[in-house]
């Protein structure tokens, strides 16, 4: 079955785990890991940090191919990249520092406040989406696995800061993340089946 997969173009690997074939989407990643962390290393120039938007990236890709968005066009690893692209933008915008803009003749503007303005809208609902799918799901995840999604995603930690909570190594925290995204893979599977 190994050497079927990889004959296969990415837009067939993509159809084949949509219809629940775990090894097409084992084959996907495989395929293209190295160039994805490749590429998110050469921007951020922090292995933790790549590691991190790494496993976020590859959650957006999970959830986007389970909710039908990605477009066959023979583009896969662009679309990758481009998601890859956005989680390190929204890292990066979560990471600077508040801007403010004001005039000289009031200290504080609010209405000039970067900080404040709105997130655009299809960005919150698809926020929204993924953390309702996420959180349905998790529950079902063996307890290591459940404490380190929930780390992530809702407590916002980088995996060093987990490893640090949960007293394991960093390799640990980012064993058990790919075995919990497995596991919600599968359990997505499942619930899209039903």
């Amino acid at each position: 079955m190994k050497t079927f997969l990889v004959s296969l173009s990415d837009d067939e690997l993509v159809q084949l785990y949509q219809t629940g074939n775990q090894e097409a989407f084992e084959e996907l990643l495989t395929r293209h890991q190295e160039r994805v962390f490749k590429y998110i290393y050469l921007v951020v120039r922090n292995e933790a940090l790549a590691n991190d938007l790494f496993q976020d990236t590859f959650v957006k890709v999970i959830m986007f191919i389970k909710q039908r968005r990605y477009v066959e066009n023979g583009r896969f690893l662009p679309w990758v990249i481009r998601i890859a692209h956005n989680v390190m933008m929204d890292n990066f915008r979560k990471e600077q520092p508040e801007v403010s803009i004001h005039r000289q003749d009031h200290p504080f503007d609010l209405l000039n406040n970067v900080r404040l303005s709105d997130p655009s809208v299809e960005d919150d609902l698809i926020q929204q989406q993924l953390l309702r799918d996420v959180k349905e799901l998790i529950a079902y995840l063996p307890d290591s696995q459940k404490e380190v999604v929930q780390m992530r995603f809702y407590d916002d930690m980088s995996f060093k800061e987990i490893a640090d909570r949960t007293g394991v190594s960093i390799n640990t925290a980012l064993g058990r993340m790919r075995y919990a995204l497995i596991n919600l893979r599968k359990l997505a599977d499942k619930s899209l089946s039903i």
